[in-house]
């Protein structure tokens, strides 16, 4: 759900929101990306039922290391799940800091809010989240914490103190192909009159595929995705009103154009 100098690879922007290692800022203090993806899956759930989405963002990085940005993409998720009428819109913002820790070990943290405009249906909560979060890298190696520090995670209530746990690894196997894979960990906390959000919500999902760098700052790609951990409880809690569940298996197809 956030793209670019977090972690200036397509293959970071797959991850959704993924900060990302401490790479070299550009050389303009300021970016901008645009991409079409066949689904918009974010830490192995679909966010638009699995159809295509249309995702762009603007970043400001400073020679100190900090920065700031904006990313937004079409969703569907709430009105699927009947817990928001007429939305449509996730639109991030985010800011942080990053920097070398020695050679090619590095940092960054910073916030991240999710903001979904919206009406709500009665008795639903907010799904708008703040996570902070913190990252250490090491060359193609990243390892990402993050916590929800308010008292609803994604419109599950009494989930302060939510956890997720991002391993990933971008590998350059040639100067335009890099090897995409990642393995996350989500932990809820709190209760709710049906349980605890852990028994209810928490899971695991992984990620695997490719990326090729085109001419013109074009990127194409494809990555599998899906979850583990999903016992009856975890897909009852999940699926939507229409039945479906959004976190089955999938390949998402991409292009983008950075600039």
């Amino acid at each position: 759900m956030r793209k670019s100098i977090l972690s200036v690879s397509i293959a970071a922007a797959l991850l959704a929101p993924a900060v990302a290692s401490a790479q070299t800022p550009a050389s303009s203090p300021l970016t901008g990306n645009v991409g079409f993806f066949s689904d918009y899956v974010f830490r192995g759930l679909t966010q638009t039922g699995g159809r295509p989405a249309l995702q762009g963002g603007a970043d400001y990085a400073h020679a100190s290391g900090a920065y700031m940005g904006t990313w937004a993409s079409n969703i569907s998720w709430l009105n699927d799940a009947g817990a928001y009428t007429g939305s449509s819109l996730e639109w991030d913002f985010y800011g942080g800091q990053k920097g070398s820790i020695a050679g090619d070990l590095g940092y960054d943290v910073g916030l991240l809010y999710y903001w979904y405009p919206g009406s709500r249906a009665p008795g639903s909560t907010n799904a708008s989240t703040l996570e902070t979060y913190g990252a250490v890298a090491w060359k193609w190696l990243s390892a990402k914490l993050w916590y929800s520090p308010l008292n609803q995670t994604f419109g599950v209530p009494d989930s302060r103190g939510t956890l997720y746990l991002d391993l990933s690894a971008n590998y350059p196997v040639t100067d335009k192909l890099n090897a995409v894979l990642h393995y996350g960990i989500r932990r809820f906390r709190g209760n709710q009159a049906a349980g605890s959000n852990d028994s209810l919500a928490s899971y695991r999902d992984y990620k695997f595929g490719a990326t090729y760098a085109l001419p013109q700052s074009f990127t194409v790609g494809a990555v599998y995705t899906g979850t583990t951990g999903m016992g009856g409880t975890q897909k009852t809690f999940y699926t939507n009103a229409y039945g479906r569940f959004p976190g089955k298996s999938t390949i998402t197809l991409l292009v983008q154009k950075t600039f």
